[in-house]
């Protein structure tokens, strides 16, 4: 084993969007688990739009990552020392280790991955937080009913494709919104949407509301919301009475600061949009996942079947090695991933 361990740090605190200045790369020796701890070595990252709000000092639903500190990130690790009779050499395990190649963690809230239940890397993906997080997000807070219409925002991300996948398991109508003319084909033709559209190619809100309009002939019940931006503007005209909001994200909003709470350019359209929510009797649910870890039972006897079965389908955008993290972050911010951002930190059984 090197004697020598890696992280990424937040260097500094953005003003608007993110830059590699941000971070930095510091090596430290690999600490020594103490009683009850256990050792693991990193071999999956995943990279989250929701670790662009951790580098911000402003108040939110989790402590922002401190100036120095390492930067916060769920992983597959091995164990490789253990002082935790809970854990052996050997165990693979997900948890909030961080962008780090080796960390130190008592074993709290460290969750045990089946290797035979699907490849150990979906354990950040689909068959982790972000497939909880489509799955809490549709069924809990959207709230489907067969033949209703969903649109869902950042429809080939890690989260969309899942929630839009679930959506015709479910038997609704789906309209996904992406970026790009080859996120929109796959979303058609890979993963079962009804439609798809380009925000990209949408000269503006207006633009894309009229096509939205000509997608979704019956109106919105369901929109689940991951980016907030021009999308939010398009669609929220055309919920029906009685729509439903899970608010997952708003990614367009990331760079204001505060999560998106900072000023928008242009008038101010929250009136309008408030009166939707009031004359149309809409359910707008903001929702953390982790408040609905409970829930990982019951989407772990449901979600592996359907990939098994091939009704679910998931795609993974791969960087490799951890000095990869911080380009790879700054891309899927523009939008640059294709399903889930992960870096392979090291190789398994390595």
């Amino acid at each position: 084993m090197p004697d020598e361990m890696r992280r990424i740090v937040l260097a500094s605190r953005p003003s608007g969007a993110p830059a590699l200045d941000n971070f930095r790369l510091e090596t430290a020796p690999i600490p020594e688990p103490g009683g009850g701890e256990i050792l693991v070595k990193v071999l999956w990252l995943s990279l989250d739009p929701y670790m662009r709000g951790r580098m911000d000092a402003s108040k939110s639903y989790a402590a922002a990552v401190e100036v120095g500190g390492t930067m916060e990130g769920g992983a597959v690790a091995e164990v490789i020392r253990s002082n935790n009779p809970k854990f052996i050499i050997g165990d693979i395990v997900n948890a909030q280790f961080g962008w780090t190649t080796h960390a130190v963690h008592t074993g709290q809230g460290v969750r045990k991955i089946d290797p035979a239940l699907a490849p150990i890397s979906t354990a950040v993906g689909v068959l982790g937080m972000p497939g909880l997080t489509a799955y809490v997000g549709l069924l809990d807070h959207g709230r489907p009913q067969p033949g209703e219409t969903l649109v869902v925002s950042a429809a080939t991300g890690a989260v969309g494709s899942v929630v839009g996948q679930l959506g015709k398991i479910h038997g609704l109508r789906v309209v996904g919104v992406a970026g790009g003319a080859e996120k929109c084909a796959y979303a058609v033709e890979e993963l079962g949407f009804d439609a798809c559209l380009d925000h990209r190619a949408a000269p503006d809100a207006k633009a894309l509301r009229a096509e939205l309009a000509a997608a979704c002939p019956g109106g919105v019940d369901i929109y689940y919301e991951n980016v907030g931006g021009k999308t939010l503007e398009a669609v929220y005209p055309l919920i029906n009475v009685g729509g439903r909001i899970p608010v997952c994200g708003m990614i367009s909003w990331y760079n204001l600061g505060g999560l998106g709470m900072g000023a928008v350019d242009g008038p101010d359209r929250l009136p309008k949009l408030w009166r939707t929510v009031l004359v149309n009797r809409l359910s707008v649910r903001g929702f953390i996942v982790t408040d609905h870890y409970d829930r990982f039972p019951a989407f772990l006897s449901e979600v592996p079947g359907h990939i098994r079965d091939g009704r679910l389908k998931y795609r993974e955008t791969i960087a490799e090695g951890l000095d990869a993290a911080p380009e790879a972050f700054l891309a899927l911010l523009k939008g640059g991933n294709f399903g889930k951002q992960l870096v392979r930190v090291a190789a398994e059984n390595a």
